[in-house]
């Protein structure tokens, strides 16, 4: 089998090598997680809770792998990593827990005698295509559920962390599932269209969950939507977090640096845009400015500073691009600015307005667009101007006023007081709009993962008209 190399980010050397998987690969490994599925689906709720456990601890166990490759592979920092697996674990715990509350349900039929009963059951085989920012929460995430629901998976691995990915899959082999029901491929970024598209059409595939950009999840459903295989998508993001003029203004600063700087601003949740409202705009922004100075960014290998490396130079000249546009545009730099280095500042522009750039493109970097709002009904009207709709968030001393308006905004997940980047194993995770469709997360995903089947049972002798 031919192999590919990702490099590392900051030091321009090898990170990892891993199988350059083709199109032609597919439908054997397809195969494979198709005879295995019957087998997986057969064994009871508890025999598949105490698997996903040990799969919980076997992550746990190769804690100082994954900082090596994840850190090697993207360029995180440690405390990054360790993020991502202590969640991951959780994940996988909380799967483990859903095993015994797939249930159905009794309907009361309006023919005598006849039992009506409504089951979920395993849909087949899943595949789940992960991306590289978060790649242990959101590897575990494509496929955790899944398998507790009597599925059998198929990782796709990120191009970018194959080497994080693959632990994954060592872990849960390790933890003892049936050959053939956890599986990963991995591929060059050449063939990632061919590799994918082939995984879709394979006929044993029925389900599909990809985390990542809008662009290619569009075009994940439309091939999907060929064959009539419904897809779980969790896309782009370009969350607002509104700061009305009641607002703890401490509170709202720690929550937009942490939202907007967290993992260099790569995360789907990450705080794009700063609504303000006029009353303490200029108060506000002095001090984010000032904290987001003070924000270093570093090697992350030495683990000094709250700031690693962007993902790649692509990211850089995309960041520097929508600041520029914006600066030309009209709009103010406070912190941070250009970077020719991965190693990018924690960077604040102020009066943005619509036709910057900035404005609605995901930067998906350290860079934070903050915009002046008249008071709470702009605000919020400036919050759903934008086609994602993944997170936001509202801060108020007011929290009936915070619920409210809250309910008003067009996104799937919404904090009141708090940040938008805020993820919990059991809560419905997923957006509206351009940021997808679907639910992750404790009993949303058995509906996800899940065929829904109405069987009756006759008690009675039957009587019809002819």
């Amino acid at each position: 089998m031919p192999s590919f190399t990702r490099v590392n980010p900051i030091t321009g050397e090898i990170a990892s090598t891993a199988e350059a998987m083709k199109a032609a690969d597919m439908p054997a490994i397809a195969a494979r997680a198709g005879a295995s599925f019957p087998v997986w689906a057969d064994m009871g709720p508890n025999t598949r809770r105490a698997i996903l456990g040990r799969a919980a601890d076997a992550l746990l166990s190769r804690k100082d792998d994954f900082i090596a490759a994840m850190m090697a592979e993207t360029g995180a920092t440690a405390g990054w990593v360790m993020f991502n697996l202590t969640l991951a674990e959780r994940i996988v715990r909380e799967a483990a827990a859903l095993t015994t509350q797939i249930t159905g349900e009794i309907i009361p039929s309006d023919k005598p005698g006849c039992l009506s009963m409504a089951l979920k059951e395993p849909a087949g085989v899943v595949l789940g295509i992960a991306p590289w920012n978060a790649p242990i929460i959101l590897g575990v995430r494509a496929i955790a559920v899944p398998l507790a629901c009597g599925n059998s998976v198929i990782l796709k691995a990120s191009e970018t962390c194959p080497r994080t990915h693959a632990l994954i899959v060592e872990a849960f082999a390790e933890a003892g599932f049936p050959d053939g029901v956890v599986n990963i491929v991995t591929n060059a970024p050449e063939d990632a269209a061919e590799v994918v598209n082939a995984l879709i059409d394979a006929p044993e595939v029925s389900r599909i969950n990809f985390t990542g950009s809008t662009r290619i999840g569009k075009l994940i459903a439309q091939r999907a939507a060929g064959h009539l295989k419904p897809c779980l998508l969790e896309l782009g993001g370009k969350a607002p977090l509104i700061v009305l003029e009641d607002a703890d203004l401490e509170e709202a600063v720690k929550a937009a640096a942490f939202g907007a700087f967290m993992n260099q601003g790569q995360i789907c949740m990450s705080t794009e845009r700063i609504i303000v409202v006029d009353a303490v705009a200029d108060t506000f922004i002095a001090a984010f400015a000032a904290r987001a100075a003070a924000m270093d960014a570093g090697d992350p290998r030495l683990g000094t500073t709250p700031l690693g490396a962007v993902v790649d130079q692509r990211t850089v000249t995309h960041v520097n691009a929508l600041i520029d546009d914006a600066i030309a545009k009209g709009a103010t730099l406070v912190a941070g600015g250009r970077s020719d280095s991965i190693l990018m500042p924690a960077t604040v522009v102020t009066e943005v307005t619509r036709g910057m750039r900035l404005y609605s493109d995901e930067s998906f970097g350290p860079v934070v667009a903050v915009i002046r709002a008249w008071d709470a009904d702009h605000a919020i009207e400036l919050a759903n101007d934008s086609e994602y709709g993944l997170s936001a968030a509202i801060f108020t001393r007011d929290a009936a006023r915070g619920l409210a308006l809250a309910r008003r905004i067009r996104s799937g997940i919404c904090h009141v007081n708090g940040p938008t980047v805020h993820d919990e194993a059991q809560m419905p995770f997923g957006g509206v709009g351009a940021s997808g469709y679907g639910r992750f997360g404790g009993r949303q995903g058995i509906d996800s993962f899940t065929e829904t089947r109405w069987i009756t049972v006759e008690t009675k002798p039957g009587h019809f008209p002819i």
